[in-house]
């Protein structure tokens, strides 16, 4: 009896459904967000070798990290953002795990944003994507893409004297995306899901405020969007089951149907 999950498998075995990781790998080299001098500051990625196969451990290799929450591409979850902290379900731990399993939505910025290092996605723009490809469905991931993962650490920071500067949505978008398209969430190539500038918004920072205001989860530092189609993505986005964890490194993994 041929069920949907065999046939599912048979697709990834036989290359006619698509992996593609959305993932950076994790180095200590790798830029993680500046705040303020005057606010806590997450940490980068550290390993500490325990051993290989050596006199620690003959038969073993392995190692020690340390990292923040927030490093690297990763998951941001509700309780992560002040809007988010009373809600129920809203930490890694406990959010359900059929919401790591969702549709995704690429809206292409690659061009504006090498133009404009402040490129902010508009409602305009979102309606104009949505007149081409189609009304973005209920519960699906929004992801913008800026080709930012290919730029080197300096460039990726983009930090100036008056902070830094990167592409991300404008306040009344966000807005947009979660009331009238009740999207799942928010996802960046960037370090955060807002603008680099998006302090001075109102509200600051409206990815984070009105996302996880409403229980929508968000995802920084993703790579190779451009290998996505506008439609037709499903996202595995599972992060590290951290009690009361405000969100998570994460191997973040796309899957797209081949072309007959």
């Amino acid at each position: 009896m041929t069920t949907a999950l065999t046939a599912f498998a048979v697709a990834l075995a036989t290359g006619r459904i698509r992996v593609i990781d959305l993932t950076h790998t994790l180095t200590p080299g790798f830029p993680t967000i500046v705040m303020p001098p005057e606010l806590g500051q997450c940490a980068p990625f550290r390993m500490e070798e325990i051993s290989r196969y050596d006199e620690r451990g003959p038969a073993w290799y392995w190692n020690n990290f340390t990292m923040g929450e927030h490093t690297g591409t990763h998951f941001d979850a509700p309780i992560h953002w002040v809007t988010g902290k009373e809600l129920p379900n809203n930490a890694v731990d406990t959010i359900p795990p059929e919401h790591f399993l969702a549709p995704a939505c690429t809206i292409d910025c690659a061009a504006e944003s090498a133009a404009d290092a402040d490129f902010v996605l508009t409602i305009p723009f979102v309606q104009a994507w949505e007149a081409k490809h189609g009304r973005i469905p209920s519960q699906s991931w929004v992801l913008l893409r800026t080709d930012w993962h290919k730029l080197p650490p300096r460039q990726y920071v983009n930090l100036s004297d008056d902070g830094p500067h990167s592409p991300g949505p404008a306040p009344d978008a966000v807005k947009f995306l979660v009331e009238e398209r009740d999207v799942h969430g928010f996802g960046t190539e960037t370090i955060g899901t807002d603008a680099g500038q998006a302090a001075h918004f109102t509200p600051p920072y409206p990815a984070h405020h009105y996302m996880h205001g409403r229980g929508r989860y968000g995802l920084q530092c993703l790579a190779n969007l451009d290998q996505l189609p506008p439609t037709g993505t499903l996202l595995l986005t599972a992060p590290l089951k951290i009690r009361q964890g405000s969100g998570s490194p994460l191997r973040v993994l796309a899957l797209v149907e081949t072309k007959p």
